[in-house]
């Protein structure tokens, strides 16, 4: 027979003997990933390869603590790299909707922004003074007056000749004209009708060629007003080149090792010259301060202030965030926009350095996911909007110069998504080449618990809580082999026991203790049941009532207790299920009725097949089972998924086949395969516990157990009531390994193994299903002869 565990079989206790410290203040700080050994090689790895797409994705659950972990790890690696350039975007004098990027030395594009606005200060300041002045309003003057005089002199030279030939030029609101003179006086008409013809035509001739010559010296006037006008402009530029000439040259001297910078005041100076008429006209095309603001820069990235490389985490990827975005102003009703309103992006400030992104984050934002991704490839940020890159819209708009990435991208995610990523995106591998996976758990042994401690220390410390005592830690890392289900493992799930100490912390301040002890760490661990155990609550009251029936005394055919476990949220609890079997005679199949409604998964139907040929191998070998069956979990009305209670459907189907009773004092979990071995399965310490509250509620405890595999032994870690009661022998825990000795210890008949023949010893329950089936086949035949013997005579 199989012997029950003793209590410590079901729990592991840490030794306090073996923690030399009075409490965890004493011990060192620990970084919390020396215990991923694997990860941190990934990570050096990855982020000190320089080649194309070695990008990162850490693995881990959602309670790994990755993000606090590997942005410790990056800012401490960032710290010995170099300080990435600034970034800034000016004014492109050649193509205004195309801003030019500059890379400037770390902290110069502060300094630079700085002389830049000054420099439009001084200007502001400088150009009007400039033209203002008295000595340029008399250069101006003067050229007026020379422009005036060599007018006056031509139309003068005109009149004289006019006058040498008795005929006088005159001035009228048309223009000029000209008419005969006579003395000091014009002619009038009636007396040049009395001159002779000869002399009229004289006149007249003369006053032709006056008048053409009138009209070429009125002709040279535009031309002699555009040399004034070219003479004002060439004042215009000399005296601005007066003006902006010494505030540039102290930007050359001081930027004369950046080509970038000098190319970009070169540009100022010829626009300025060549645009001066906006600082002399009354109504310029380009208004001053329009011409200003275009000599500023954009100060995109400043990293004056950077110590080592920038480690950037952005918690909402998207595309905005991720390539930056040009933003607009209404002017008018227009939506306006120009060099100065683009805004960086998570790329460019991380641009240099390490960029940390929540993988789920990024595929569930618009266009993230390809956004991040043609990035990467061109190897240069490109800024615009959804619109401009999926040409959603035809206006005109910024089309700012691509400023070159060089970036290690950290994405941070569960298996699944790196997983699915892997399978269905064929690109994602050659952006993303370096897998860092967390450990789910970590090995539990008595060095392993000294480091434990050191690491419950630095969270204990980073959170600034109260040191733990030796009982305390040693409660931790019990809890901490709890939540791992498993005696030799300990979580690495650093949330988890980070909200642990936090409370344990917590109800050491209601007791007033300054430090945590086990007291402490168990009632943190009670208050958390305690809030999200509600629907446990109403679950085992509604079996103490008998709503939902489950059979705790005494013994019943064809029904066993199974063992189940609900999820919900992060809770989970162990509910005990009645799981019922009929048989009788028919042709080797078992329905599996949660199968048939739809309510069984593929793993559960999966594990009724197997049992269904574990029947047919083991009892008809050499023929046909003769067996029509039928499997229900009784009063389950949503999903049924996974093969845990496998081992108890064919106890209760064996059982319904011989009509032997089954002690209802046990509960059974575990699955099988084909062979009848049974196997381990997940939540047995939610399951033993939903099975001992719901005998403890029934009034007693004596006789009562479970039955589990061999192999999870190792997985228990039971609560304190649960312990004691195995230890007083009123509760009772069987490993089984084989399905044979599950029905001993159910039925209390033995199960018998078969001679060399095959054949099973007399009394065995063993021997007793397959003399049922025997007598099933009998049932059968004769009933499938008249069928056929039926089916000859209507064919005659």
């Amino acid at each position: 027979m199989v012997e029950p565990l003793g209590p410590d079989d079901v729990y592991r206790r840490c030794p306090t003997d073996s923690f030399q410290f009075r409490d965890t203040s004493e011990l060192e700080t620990l970084d919390l990933l020396t215990a991923h050994r694997r990860a941190v090689d990934a990570l050096d790895f990855g982020t000190e390869i320089e080649s194309d797409g070695y990008n990162l994705f850490v693995l881990g659950d959602p309670g790994a603590g990755k993000h606090a972990l590997v942005s410790r790890f990056l800012k401490r690696r960032a710290a010995e790299a170099s300080v990435p350039p600034d970034w800034c975007y000016i004014y492109n004098f050649d193509e205004p909707s195309r801003p030019r990027y500059l890379k400037l030395p770390p902290g110069t594009g502060r300094k630079l922004r700085q002389d830049l606005d000054q420099l439009v200060e001084d200007l502001r300041t400088a150009i009007p003074a400039v033209f203002e002045s008295e000595e340029y309003q008399n250069r101006v003057h003067e050229l007026e007056r020379v422009m005036q005089r060599r007018q006056r002199e031509g139309l003068e030279a005109v009149r004289r000749e006019a006058r040498e030939h008795d005929i006088v030029m005159l001035t009228t609101p048309a223009g000029f004209t000209f008419a005969p003179a006579k003395g000091d006086g014009i002619m009038e008409p009636e007396e040049f009708q009395k001159l002779s013809d000869q002399d009229r035509q004289r006149i007249e001739r003369t006053m032709e060629i006056l008048q053409r010559k009138l009209q070429q010296t009125i002709q040279q006037m535009p031309r002699l007003a555009r040399e004034l006008r070219q003479q004002v402009n060439a004042l215009n530029e000399e005296m601005i080149q007066a003006a902006i000439g010494g505030p540039l040259e102290e930007l050359y001297e001081a930027y004369r090792d950046q080509e970038g910078v000098i190319a970009h005041l070169e540009a100022i100076r010829n626009f300025i010259v060549e645009h001066v008429n906006a600082f002399v006209s009354d109504n310029p095309d380009i208004p001053p301060e329009a011409i200003f603001s275009r000599c500023r820069i954009n100060l995109l990235v400043d990293n004056g202030d950077c110590r080592g490389a920038p480690v950037v985490y952005q918690d909402l990827p998207t595309h905005q965030h991720l390539v930056g975005r040009i933003e607009h102003h209404v002017r008018n009703g227009a939506l306006l926009t120009d060099f100065s309103l683009i805004r960086p992006g998570a790329l460019h400030r991380a641009n240099g350095g390490y960029l940390l992104l929540d993988v789920r984050g990024v595929l569930m934002q618009p266009a993230s996911w390809e956004t991040l991704k043609r990035n990467l490839r061109a190897r240069e940020i490109c800024t615009e909007s959804l619109e401009q890159a999926y040409g959603l819209i035809s206006t005109v708009s910024l089309e700012p110069q691509p400023i070159p990435l060089d970036v290690k991208i950290v994405l941070m995610g569960d298996r699944l998504l790196y997983y699915l990523l892997s399978h269905y995106d064929p690109e994602f591998l050659e952006l993303f080449k370096v897998q860092a996976d967390l450990e789910d758990d970590l090995d539990r042994d008595d060095e392993s618990q000294l480091l434990f401690a050191r690491m419950i220390a630095t969270l204990a410390r980073d959170a600034g809580l109260r040191p733990l005592d030796p009982s305390g830690v040693a409660a931790v890392i019990e809890q901490a082999s709890r939540l791992a289900d498993d005696q030799k493992k300990v979580t690495a799930r650093t949330r988890e026991l980070g909200d642990l100490l936090r409370e344990a912390s917590y109800w050491a301040g209601k007791d007033g203790a300054g430090v945590i002890s086990r007291t402490h760490v168990s009632r943190a661990v009670a208050q958390q049941v305690y809030r999200a155990e509600r629907l446990r609550v109403r679950s085992l009251e509604a079996i103490s009532r008998g709503t939902v029936m489950i059979a705790t005394e005494g013994e019943a055919p064809a029904q066993v207790n199974g063992l189940s476990v609900l999820q919900l949220g992060s809770f989970a609890f162990g509910r005990p299920t009645r799981i019922t079997a009929t048989a009788r005679p028919g042709k080797g199949q078992v329905v599996d009725i949660e199968r048939e409604a739809k309510l069984g998964g593929p793993i559960h139907s999966k594990a009724v097949m197997i049992l269904s040929r574990f029947l047919a191998s083991r009892y008809a070998a050499d023929g046909e089972l003769s067996l029509s069956a039928s499997l229900a979990f009784e009063q389950s009305y949503g999903g049924i998924e996974g093969d845990s209670a496998s081992v108890a459907e064919v106890c209760a189907l064996i059982s319904a086949i011989t009509r032997v009773p089954l002690r209802q004092s046990l509960a059974v979990t575990g699955s099988i395969n084909q062979h009848g071995d049974v196997q381990a399965v997940g939540g047995v310490n939610q399951k033993v516990e939903g099975f001992f509250d719901v005998c403890a509620g029934a009034g007693t405890l004596d006789g009562h157990g479970v039955l589990l595999p061999a192999s999870n032994v190792t997985h228990l870690m039971l609560r304190s009531d649960v312990r004691e009661a195995v230890g007083e022998g009123r509760f009772r825990i069987y490993p089984v390994r084989t399905v044979d000795e599950a029905l001993e210890l159910l039925t209390g008949r033995p199960a018998g193994e078969p001679d060399a023949d095959g054949v099973f010893p007399e009394d065995s329950l063993n021997r007793l299903v397959v003399e049922r089936l025997q007598g099933f086949a009998r049932a059968v035949r004769p009933r499938e002869q008249g069928d056929q013997s039926g089916g000859r005579n209507h064919d005659d």
